[in-house]
């Protein structure tokens, strides 16, 4: 069979031609939304007279069986028909005859394929939405798992002051929040409705979009038909989201990879989680976030390779558009895998408790607490600063910790020291003292996470009102 574009051509397609031009091989993963685009699309067409209802009857009948065949596995995409829109009209043509090449009344391929597009993003951006408050859920176990937990702070990774693990974790919940919240504002602007552009400039068939995006679930249509089609805003959005999405997972792996290590021994992985090597048999690798640190990078990949396709096309479609979609394929493999990952991962992670209290007991992260002790005396800050830096400087030399001074030689750098400092220096008190807003302090992590639950019961409520509207 010609090509179904063919009757302008004098000459075959060339067979390095067909196969570099093609992109079945990647874009078959859009079958099912090519197919929901299709139905919506044709009953448009019978609703407004431009098709006999008998027609579309039988169009949505051949939809419908192929897509039972594509979901057995029972077709084969041939790369002569260079994509799915047109390997799956071929296949209804096959099926029910003359009749099927009417599905094409009113569109063309750079609407159709737009359309695909933001279904099958649409649908993704919920499931990533779903897949980052379930790893939210896990972290916050941990968190109320952990609120006596005291582990050192970092700043430079040098020990800075003592803060609740449950307060470290809590930060990677903030920032999952603030990637969930990209992502439902993604979601406007995925859910806007392309089909009905045409080529780029709309049809002269009398077609109803509003119809379609009803249909389709669609909240908005586009309003000018050449960005309609030329449009990849969404998809370079989506990107950009799931970029900072495993920015904060790779951070995060780098912490357990860290934590997880001889050198700190603050966290097991279980063993579900990690390998092992083939030559040295004691050792356990955390595999799982070193891939996902690694494979960070792909996805910033995707997303500069995007930007960098679309810098400098002129209106409207483009065929170095097509390359649009296996980076946007791999990033949600990609980051699903990670996602999919990370929440038992997290779920099942030991902690080991009593050396993070040693970590603590053994550093001098309670440092500026004892200023602050000075500065509540009178002392100026600067000069307490630099009171508390000459201590620290006599514990170094001396191998000893501030804890481990007595009051005698606390008071050969200050006569304001007295018996109190003892208590102040306590690491329950060190963070205790915390008590603000967003603080480390028990009271204040506590309150952080019962915000942080009740954002969960807003976030599954959005995911099962898009995931009902879907259907």
């Amino acid at each position: 069979m010609s090509k179904l574009w063919g009757g302008r051509f004098t000459k075959k397609t060339d067979q390095l031609v067909e196969e570099y031009t093609a992109s079945i091989m990647f874009d078959k993963e859009l079958a099912e939304e090519d197919i929901q685009g299709s139905l919506a699309h044709v009953s448009m067409l019978g609703k407004q007279g431009i098709l006999p209802q008998e027609d579309v009857e039988k169009i949505k009948e051949g939809l419908h069986r192929t897509l039972q065949r594509i979901r057995r596995g029972e077709i084969e995409f041939s790369v002569a028909d260079e994509d799915i829109h047109m390997n799956i009209e071929k296949t209804l043509i096959e099926d029910i005859g003359p009749v099927g090449g009417k599905l094409h009344t009113g569109r063309s391929r750079n609407d159709q394929v737009a359309t695909d597009m933001h279904l099958y993003l649409r649908k993704r951006v919920v499931e990533f939405v779903d897949l980052l408050q379930k790893l939210q859920s896990a972290l916050i176990g941990q968190a109320k798992r952990n609120l006596d937990t005291i582990v050192p702070g970092y700043t430079h990774l040098q020990r800075a002051q003592p803060i609740l693990f449950a307060h470290h974790l809590m930060a990677y919940v903030s920032m999952f929040g603030r990637d969930i919240e990209r992502l439902q504002d993604s979601y406007k602007r995925i859910n806007t409705l392309p089909l009905g552009a045409g080529a780029l400039a709309g049809t002269t068939f009398p077609i109803d979009r509003h119809y379609v995006a009803q249909q389709l679930g669609f909240e908005r249509i586009y309003e000018n038909s050449l960005d309609a089609v030329s449009d990849r805003d969404f998809i370079l959005e989506f990107l950009s989201a799931a970029s900072i999405i495993m920015m904060h997972l790779s951070r995060l792996s780098e912490e357990l990879v860290l934590w997880s290590s001889t050198e700190f021994r603050f966290i097991e992985l279980d063993d579900a989680f990690c390998t092992g090597s083939s030559i040295m048999p004691q050792k356990k690798n955390p595999d799982v976030p070193e891939l996902v640190r690694g494979k960070t990078g792909r996805v910033y990949g995707h997303l500069m390779g995007l930007l960098t396709v679309l810098k400098s096309l002129p209106l409207a479609y483009n065929k170095d558009m097509q390359e649009d979609k296996e980076g946007m394929f791999d990033t949600v493999r990609t980051l699903q895998g990670a996602l999919q990952l990370f929440a038992p991962m997290i779920e099942t992670m030991k902690v080991n408790k009593e050396r993070m209290r040693q970590a603590v007991n053994q550093d001098f992260s309670n440092a500026t607490d004892i200023a602050d002790f000075l500065v509540g005396k009178g002392m100026p800050f600067r000069q307490a600063h630099e009171v508390i830096g000459k201590t620290v400087l006599y514990c170094i030399q001396h191998n000893k910790y501030l804890l481990d001074l007595t009051l005698d030689e606390f008071k050969q750098f200050s006569e304001l020291f007295d018996d109190r400092i003892y208590s102040v220096l306590q690491p329950e008190r060190v963070v205790d003292a915390r008590n603000v807003y967003g603080g480390t302090a028990r009271t204040q992590v506590a309150d952080a996470i019962g915000r942080a639950e009740k954002e969960l019961e807003q976030t599954a409520a959005w995911v099962a009102e898009r995931t009902r509207d879907s259907r």
